[in-house]
């Protein structure tokens, strides 16, 4: 046994004897135990659900550590990562991985929207610390007990807004929050992307490589065909959240950050499909967020526009995807690597003393944070709000386009339209 092997297994036995004590507050006491055995040079055990495109770039971040087990439903994505990592253990399914795998430290998901929350739910049980790609869960619902059930076990966590960690959102946080702009109550964001034509169908193989039952997973069961499968998928409500899922967490996150929003009070949405194809997300949308006033800060009308229906006025600032804050003093552009002031009067202001420090790395913040049981900036509290915004808007989109109001606290909305949305049925033999 390794001695890796032997300090886990010496620490849950003084648990279960009494004689190990946990002294990390409320935290339990195999937590407890587990979190002062790392340390800082110690490699974690992490396991792996998804392992293509995301997956892969997020494996790419983590080499460092030990990989020790790589699930994925399909072969011809899992058999190339195998032979990378021919030490790690491989599966199609990430519950018999949970059954098997008993010396985890935590876990990376990066499925497919629908399939997010399952595997995420199964590792916090778990006492395991979670990485989990954005938009973090298919559904309000899910994201909302991810977050309740993160905070219970105090788990390590971080969504994958992988821009929050670079040094342009940093200085423009510090740029709003300095006030030279003035009070900002008004905000843009648009994002030219759209997405692409699918169909439906009464029957399809899937490729022999791949278990497409695990694929559909919770979903209602689907005819395979292509224009619905890996990548394609982010374009039908069955298993994604169309262009405002894709970006939305990426781009929002700016304001939710430098203006400290956190719940909206009211979402309005109107969209249009103008590509063709049986998909039902729209690929031309608007949304319009209500965020109540604070001490510090104003009311804000934040709007989300994608496909062709960016503000045409959005065209002189010859941006594809950005962020705009309205102040009553000027204006500021960015983007993930853009920093524009556009003042009303006089010239550009000094920029403000830097006082958020640089990141270390968004992954090894993460990692980081598990040696020292810390705290990340994309942590589930904090971006499982955005996130709920997010995917608010496509509520209201999906009621019927209509405006809704949200009464966070309560988790329902004023419409029983709207209600129906917050969550979804999982199909027989799936429970989160």
């Amino acid at each position: 046994m390794s001695l890796h092997l032997e300090r886990r297994e010496f620490l849950k036995q003084a648990i279960l004897a009494g004689t190990a004590t946990a002294s990390l507050g409320s935290l339990s006491p195999l937590r407890a135990a587990l979190a002062t055995e790392k340390s800082p040079n110690e490699k974690l055990n992490l396991a792996f659900v998804g392992v293509a495109n995301k997956g892969a770039h997020n494996l790419d971040q983590l080499t460092h550590e030990n990989i020790v087990a790589l699930c994925d439903v399909d072969e011809m994505h899992l058999g190339p990562m195998a032979e990378r990592f021919p030490k790690a253990s491989k599966y199609a399914d990430f519950r018999l991985m949970f059954d098997k795998e008993k010396n985890l430290d935590a876990v990376v998901v990066s499925t497919p929207d629908h399939t997010h929350a399952i595997p995420v739910m199964w590792a916090l049980r778990r006492d395991l610390d979670v990485y989990c790609e954005k938009p973090l869960a298919h559904s309000v619902h899910e994201v909302r007990e991810m977050r309740k059930l993160a905070a219970q076990k105090k788990a390590i966590t971080q969504m994958g807004t992988q821009i929050h960690a670079g040094d342009n959102y940093r200085r423009v946080v510090e740029i709003v929050q300095s006030g030279q702009l003035g009070p900002i109550g008004r905000v843009h964001v648009w994002q030219g992307n759209t997405n692409r034509p699918g169909v439906r169908v009464a029957q399809g193989t899937p490729p022999a490589t791949a278990d497409y039952d695990l694929w559909i997973g919770p979903a209602p069961m689907r005819p395979y065909h292509p224009s619905h499968f890996h990548f394609n998928w982010r374009y039908w409500w069955d298993f994604g959240n169309g262009t405002l899922g894709d970006f939305g967490c990426h781009y929002m996150d700016l304001p939710f950050w430098a203006l400290d929003l956190r719940d909206p009070t009211a979402i309005e949405a109107k969209g249009e499909k103008t590509i063709g194809g049986d998909n039902e997300v729209p690929d031309n949308m608007r949304v319009d967020y209500q965020f109540a006033a604070k001490e510090d800060r104003p009311a804000v009308h934040l709007t989300w526009y994608h496909g062709e229906w960016s503000p045409k006025w959005a065209a002189e600032y010859d941006k594809r995807g950005a962020v705009l804050f309205e102040g009553p003093k000027g204006r500021l552009l960015a983007d993930y690597g853009t920093l524009k002031y556009f003042m009303n009067e006089g010239d550009t202001p000094a920029a403000p003393p830097q006082t958020i420090p640089n990141s270390v790395g968004h992954w090894k913040e993460w990692t980081d944070a598990i040696r020292s049981r810390g705290v990340t900036t994309c942590n589930f509290d904090y971006s499982g709000a955005l996130a709920e915004a997010v995917l608010l808007g496509n509520v209201a989109y999906r009621a019927g386009q209509v405006k809704i109001a949200w009464d966070s606290k309560a988790f329902k909305t004023d419409t029983a339209a709207a209600d129906q949305f917050l969550q979804r049925e999982y199909r027989q033999g799936w429970t989160l």
